[in-house]
């Protein structure tokens, strides 16, 4: 069985790691540990109709973010990785530095020096320059930088469509294929005049 940490950070976008936790549920062979930030929660009943209750009911184990005594937060409890949906800059500069101060970045700190798969969804725009340093300096500590971005090949009908294809993109670095994913099969070459 995998053992997928789930981190909802406090980034516009708190509705990917609802989207995970969703597609998760339904397979039995991962086991989910959600952790949501603070104002993870407050985006939460911002952005969706979700209640914390709620997306809590859909992980297997919940932790406090500010629990830093919780299994996750060593490298003797063993998972197979951890994502961060949305992943918010203050978290990404937090990852970056090792400054453990909560439970997400203390897991994801663990995931990355144990040499677990670590994916961090940074949900922000414009993009500064130190955005793009903490985006570099964390794929260099072994990250994968995941932002949600939107593929159009698949011609989503709604904005469902593109967060549920953008969440199974993300499970296939973990090798989960929960059949949800529009595969690309090529496309017949346009005529040139």
């Amino acid at each position: 069985m995998k053992k997928l940490i789930i981190a909802i950070g406090g980034a516009s976008g708190v509705i990917y790691g609802v989207r995970l936790l969703e597609i998760l549920k339904d397979l039995r062979d991962v086991q989910t540990h959600l952790v949501m930030s603070r104002t993870a929660q407050i985006n939460l009943r911002v952005e969706t109709d979700w209640s914390v209750d709620q997306v809590r009911a859909l992980a297997d184990e919940t932790y406090k973010p500010g629990d830093l005594a919780a299994p996750v937060s060593s490298g003797s409890f063993r998972t197979d990785g951890m994502i961060v949906a949305a992943c918010s800059m203050k978290t990404l500069s937090g990852v970056v530095n090792s400054y453990a101060d909560d439970l997400i970045v203390r897991a994801a700190d663990v995931c990355l020096k144990d040499r677990r798969r670590l994916v961090l969804m940074p949900r922000e725009t414009p993009l500064h320059e130190g955005h793009c340093r903490l985006m570099y300096e964390a794929s260099k500590l072994g990250a994968i930088i995941a932002p949600p971005m939107p593929a159009f090949y698949q011609r989503p009908e709604s904005l469902d469509d593109m967060v549920t294809q953008t969440a199974g993109r993300v499970l296939d670095l973990f090798d989960i294929d929960a059949g949800v994913v529009s595969r690309w099969a090529g496309a017949a070459s346009p005529e040139t005049p």
